[in-house]
């Protein structure tokens, strides 16, 4: 018969995730941004990659991709799953934009993702937001 009695986690030997900075913790930085006058929106592949090279730029690591092509515009949306979080996509080739989400703990730099975001998509202008999620104190 098994044993189905809760074990007793001791978390002080579990690594803290959360960023601390300047007295401030919190759970990771999150950065909303806008690509206008952008290419290559259409083509899941590169889309795909891009996203990969722009983990790895942020020094992330990348556990899954999943994409969804739309048939009607040729718009995609989807996300990369990082250990640290994630980047996510979605696309308007009618009106050449890109929303995209990076979201990131730890010790990457999400901020290390936008040149390889802004070349890859070939983007004229760039809007930038960026959040603190999780603040502690």
């Amino acid at each position: 018969m098994a044993n189905n009695a809760s074990a007793v986690v001791d978390n002080t030997a579990l690594t803290d995730y959360f960023i601390h900075e300047n007295g401030v913790s919190f759970a990771g930085r999150h950065l909303l941004v806008d690509l206008w006058d952008a290419g290559q929106l259409t083509d899941i592949d590169y889309i795909e990659d891009t996203l990969r090279r722009a983990a790895d730029a942020a020094g992330a690591t990348v556990l899954s991709v999943h994409l969804h092509q739309f048939s009607d515009s040729g718009g995609v949306s989807g996300v990369a799953i990082l250990s640290e979080s994630h980047i996510s996509i979605h696309t308007w080739p009618e009106r050449d934009y890109a929303a995209l989400d990076v979201f990131m703990c730890g010790s990457c730099n999400p901020h290390n993702a936008l040149p390889i975001l802004k070349a890859a998509f070939s983007a004229g202008s760039v809007t930038l937001n960026e959040t603190r999620r999780g603040v502690v104190a």
